[in-house]
């Protein structure tokens, strides 16, 4: 026997452990650079699981040849748009879609124990209370003028323009979204005129997350864009190859979510067939396909689109449709879903979108900017509505109810579009920006957007940890937290 795997088995005879006979052979075979660490990670999650024997299968698992049953890997789709969206048409399209955010809205905020006191618009102008009263609508427009902001609500009854004079609450206004719900405390001026003393979105409470009761992990992707002269292929080769690899947190990974752009897209922008090496969406997907084969099928792998895959652009998007490339929806371990989707992982509430609507609330929105894409995400949990601004540069569907309400809460919200992968806590959920497997393209560098690609994000669904790999070379590429 060799001296090296005799050392190694005695430290684990020390620490109270037997061998199996079967382990012997197998370890004779293994690198003996790497035996003492192969054997002590064994020992030490053996220990934790209170089981003192070193078999084969121990050996196996940790080499990724077999699975771990010990891992939890349930999962289930709690939303998907795909087969819900009944688009309508024209005025009466929109107006049961903003009905149905406004209801949606209204039945969130009426948790909150000011609603009991809520009266309709129509109502609250020509009441003649002296008392303060609650409104709550859609915001349709806000005006600053001079020391005072002008702000119009909206509700099924009416609407109402109110006039704030109060500082800091005129601070609070200039971060109100177009189209965005809010609770309004008004009171009547001396003039007739409306008040708004106070502002309450509807926001999301505190709240313990759910728990994976396993140290299962979850790998979150996003904005791969192959087919790109810029795609990363190597890196995320590499990657790939990492998921099959004896590495002790590899060894636990068993889902993988992409949060859209999979692929570059044909006709996306102008001059856009210069920067691809694969110049139809067939190609790019085939390519997509080849590359996401290596991945281990016991890791469920779930897709959503982003506004460069094929299919419908507009919000919410249905699945990547099954027409462009059948082969990735038959895979076992694939699961396609829409745009945004709702997917438990033991029990975890993920809640995916790609992100387009961080373009438009970025542009209109103080303070907020594309290299802080968490902020922008915050910012949507406080309006709990994933793309709130209609008229703007994203598309929305004029579907007869809203889906991008944020009804349930979630654990864990994952975005991408801005390629900047960034992490941040928000009332116990945990936000991941999950940047991009795409160089930076001449576009980004003419707007001065420097994106830090191939970071690979894994979350321990136990303990919420989130560990990274960074599989680029340049050495001021670093995770934002």
């Amino acid at each position: 026997m060799k001296k090296e795997l005799t050392f190694v088995l005695n430290y684990a005879l020390k620490k109270g452990f037997q061998i199996h006979p079967d382990a012997f052979e197998f370890l004779e075979n293994v690198d003996v650079k790497k035996l003492e660490k192969i054997i002590k990670e064994i020992v030490r999650e053996k220990t934790k699981q209170k089981l003192f024997q070193i078999n084969q299968d121990d050996l196996e698992i940790y080499f990724g040849i077999k699975e771990d049953k010990n891992l939890k890997s349930d999962y289930k789709v709690l939303f998907d748009p795909s087969n819900k969206i009944t688009s309508a048409e024209g005025i009466s399209g929109y107006n049961s879609l903003f009905t149905s955010r406004f209801n949606k809205l209204k039945k969130i905020i009426s948790d909150r124990p000011e609603s009991k006191m809520l009266k309709s618009i129509a109502s609250v102008k020509v009441a003649k209370s002296d008392d303060d009263m609650y409104v709550c609508g859609l915001v349709t427009s806000k005006i600053r003028e001079r020391n005072v902001t002008k702000l119009l609500l909206e509700d099924p009854s009416g609407s109402l323009e109110g006039i704030i004079f109060d500082n800091e609450l005129q601070k609070t206004a200039d971060l109100l979204l177009n189209d965005q719900f809010v609770m309004a405390r008004v009171g009547i001026g001396k003039n007739s005129g409306l008040i708004i003393k106070d502002l309450i979105s509807p926001d999301v409470p505190d709240q313990g997350s759910n728990r994976s009761e396993s140290e299962t992990f979850a790998v979150f992707l996003s904005d791969l864009h192959i087919g790109s002269k810029y795609f990363m292929e190597e890196e995320f080769s590499d990657f790939v190859s990492w998921l099959s690899s004896p590495d002790p947190v590899a060894r636990k990974i068993r889902f993988l979510l992409i949060g859209g752009d999979l692929v570059d897209g044909v006709g996306i922008y102008p001059n856009q067939d210069k920067e691809l090496l694969c110049q139809t969406i067939e190609e790019q997907l085939k390519k997509m396909e080849s590359l996401i084969s290596k991945i281990p099928n016991y890791i469920k792998i779930f897709i959503i689109p982003g506004n460069h895959d094929p299919g419908r652009r507009a919000l919410p998007q249905p699945a990547i449709p099954k027409k462009y490339n059948s082969d990735v929806w038959e895979k076992e371990n694939v699961i396609m879903v829409g745009n945004p989707a709702v997917i438990s992982l033991n029990g975890v509430k993920v809640l995916m979108f790609h992100g387009q609507s961080i373009d438009d609330i970025v542009k209109t929105t103080p303070g907020l900017s594309y290299d802080r894409p968490t902020d922008v995400m915050k910012h949507l949990l406080r309006v709990r509505h994933l793309s709130p601004i209609y008229g703007s540069q994203t598309p929305i569907a004029p579907e007869v109810e809203d889906f991008m309400v944020i009804e349930d809460i979630p654990d864990i919200f994952h975005v991408g579009h801005v390629h900047r992968a960034q992490l941040d806590m928000y009332k116990g959920i945990l936000l991941i920006n999950s940047g991009s497997w795409q160089n930076q393209t001449p576009f980004q560098a003419s707007v001065g957007m420097t994106p830090n690609p191939g970071i690979a994000l894994m979350v321990n669904l136990k303990t919420f940890q989130v560990l990274h790999q960074n599989y680029n070379s340049k050495l001021d590429n670093i995770l934002q937290s």
